[in-house]
């Protein structure tokens, strides 16, 4: 509760803040000092202590998973204002709303991951949204802005509306008349016509939010047309909460009829693999790539869909402070970068060498290489994947796709290490020192991730653990 309240009265700060604020500057600093707030309340209410107490009369629920994402986007967020709060301040006249939209969205994340009701389902999704259409054609004078900007706002409009049909089939079907997630558990056996119908509305609806095939079609075109600073917070913190409001549909209200709805999402979960992973092979831009790249990056993440058990939550859990952190890092150097091809990474080692460092670092991670967050979050997924017992091929062309996936991954890193860069390549990149020391600290917490999984993993059950201790303490009393 304590980031959902904060996150909008911060972004209503910086809304009108917007008139007092002078320099163009000051509007990142309390941008930072309020995300720093959130974050603090977020983990005194991770740790039993909340600020509020609010009867949400069964609403909202907040437990382990949800509080322990929230603490992980809220990071990974904070990394996102010190790497690119200059960057923001770039895109237009109106900096302080761009940070306001900001919280708003984080707002939704938070909603999104405590949801107990298909309304409140609703709510995060669309308060997630509605910002990042405004984020996407930011760029007023830049006509591709404005197309993805319309797109993106034309398929959420049209995904929306399938949410809300799925939503009332489901309402419909549901003997209790509740909208409540915890109500529509049916056991096992046969679904009723109306909780299928409801059932695959909402799967296609959640399948256009997280860019899973073959709803994907928007992605390339919306990430690729949005300032690539905002193209890198809506394919990293946004997407991973929509597989968190996901995984929370389907384990609480709709796990225990999974043989009826897994062969949906085997497919779903294969083709994304496919088409993320062999269309991002035939690209020469790098910003492109990353979008095609998000798609694969999906297709893993629906993996914890399938299997719907406690590996498959630890792994996303793991998957999104990786895949997070090492697509912001991506997203920061190229942003900075006056040529977004491959080829402009050419000799990047030789003119930058913290930046191509770093943001092989980074590739290695989205790669899946040993040692990196990226790989321990993939094992995850696979070891989820094999426990569920079935559909042993998917696994197999998991593990295809992620060698497929080095490929073009490897491509940016051959350049900037075995290419000579041109004559005016790279000189005139604004790389301050706080800016390389920033991107070694995010390329070390990924290492450290990738070596130590539990610093991230085992808090998933620290209220479980502080509960049993409060107990022990009052049997001994």
């Amino acid at each position: 509760m304590s980031a959902i309240i904060l996150s909008a009265i911060w972004g209503v700060v910086m809304m009108f803040g917007g008139v007092f604020f002078k320099k163009t500057s000051t509007p990142k600093y309390w941008a930072i000092a309020g995300l720093i707030i959130i974050l603090a309340a977020n983990i005194l209410e991770f740790s039993g202590r909340p600020l509020f107490n609010i009867d949400t009369k069964g609403m909202l629920g907040f437990e382990n998973f949800g509080l322990h994402f929230n603490t992980i986007a809220l990071f990974c967020t904070l990394i996102y204002f010190l790497l690119n709060g200059r960057d923001i301040e770039k895109v237009g006249k109106h900096v302080s709303e761009y940070f306001a939209l900001i919280f708003f969205v984080l707002c939704g994340v938070a909603v999104a991951s405590s949801y107990k009701s298909l309304l409140m389902l609703f709510l995060g999704i669309e308060i997630m949204s509605i910002p990042l259409y405004i984020l996407t054609g930011s760029d007023k004078l830049n006509l591709k802005s404005n197309e993805a900007s319309l797109k993106y706002f034309l398929m959420g409009a049209f995904s929306t509306g399938i949410m809300l049909m799925g939503i009332t089939f489901l309402y419909g079907g549901n003997t209790f008349g509740s909208f409540n997630i915890d109500t529509i558990k049916l056991g096992l056996g046969s679904l009723p016509v109306m909780i299928a119908i409801g059932l695959v509305l909402l799967i296609v609806a959640m399948s256009f939010k997280v860019s899973a095939a073959p709803f994907h079609f928007w992605t390339p075109d919306v990430y690729d047309g949005a300032p690539t600073v905002f193209t890198s917070f809506m394919a990293t913190v946004v997407k991973v909460a929509g597989f968190i409001a996901f995984i929370r549909l389907f384990q609480n209200a709709l796990g225990l009829m999974q043989a009826q709805w897994q062969m949906l999402i085997v497919i779903i979960t294969a083709a994304t693999l496919i088409i993320g992973n062999l269309t991002a092979v035939f690209q020469q831009s790098v910003k492109r790539m990353l979008a095609y790249s998000s798609i694969a990056q999906a297709g893993f993440m629906l993996l914890s869909l399938f299997a719907l058990n406690d590996t498959a939550k630890e792994g996303l859990i793991l998957y999104s402070i990786a895949y997070s952190l090492a697509s912001i890092g991506l997203f920061a150097i190229l942003v900075r970068m006056k040529d977004y091809t491959i080829e402009g990474f050419n000799g990047l080692s030789k003119t930058q060498p913290v930046l191509a460092f770093t943001a092989t670092i980074f590739l290695l991670s989205l790669t899946g290489i040993p040692l990196t967050a990226g790989f321990t979050a993939k094992f995850y997924m696979l070891v989820a994947a094999l426990k569920n017992g079935h559909q042993f091929w998917l696994v197999i062309l998991a593990v295809i796709c992620a060698a497929i996936s080095a490929y073009y991954y490897f491509k940016v890193i051959q350049a900037m290490y075995f290419k000579e860069p041109s004559a005016d390549a790279h000189h005139q990149m604004d790389v301050p020192s706080s800016f390389k020391w920033l991107l070694i600290f995010t390329a070390a917490i990924i290492i450290i991730l990738g070596i130590m999984p539990g610093l991230v993993i085992d808090w998933l059950y620290y209220l479980v653990q502080l509960a049993s201790y409060h107990h022990q303490l009052s049997t001994m009393n």
